[in-house]
This record gives C-alpha cells, structure tokens and sequence, in this order.
C-alpha cells in the first residue's frame, strides 16, 4: 500500500475518529481522544511535534506506518502518542505535566 498524502491522512482520522478542525490552529484536528497532529512525510514530523508539545492534553501523531522509526525518536519525552493511518495506536500518549 502506498503512503496517504497529508490530505488522505486527515480524511481517514476524520472517519475514524469523528474529528474536527482545531479552531485553535494548534493542532489539526480535535476529536474525542485528543489532538491531532498530521505528518505525512518525514519531513513534517519534527513541525507537528512541535506544535504538539505546546497543547495540554493528550495529542497524537497521526503517521504512516513506514515512518514509525523516524517518528518515534522525535516523540520520546514529549507524552504524544503516535497513531497511524488506520488509526491504530502506535505509541500510547500521556497527560503533559504542568509546569
């Protein structure tokens, strides 16, 4: 299967998850689970981690599987949980700590 596109990647976590645009324009998307962030190459990884980490509560980022090792180390540390373009949870995500 070839990788989605950012495009696909949303459309899937919209029927999946049921998700919104963040108005905020923090993260992607907003659904029931938390915030998502959107990375649909390796080159958007690092950028939608960091916009993640300035959110509180639990955000995800939405990947295509084949970019699992690149995606990884770049959320260790940070709570973002890592799903892929099935929706299907990667890397499970925690609450920040208030600072």
């Amino acid at each position: 299967m070839a990788p989605l596109n950012r495009d696909q990647l949303e459309q899937a976590m919209v029927e999946k998850f049921s998700a919104e645009p963040d108005e905020s324009g923090q993260a992607d998307l907003v659904c029931s689970k938390g915030y998502l962030g959107i990375a649909a190459d390796r080159t958007q990884i690092k950028p939608a981690v960091k916009r993640l980490r300035s959110i509180h509560g639990y955000r995800f980022l939405v990947i295509n599987r084949g970019d699992l090792f690149a995606a990884n180390p770049a959320t260790i540390g940070s709570k973002i949980g890592i799903l892929d373009e099935n929706g299907s949870l990667l890397k499970a995500a925690d609450l920040p700590r208030r600072r």
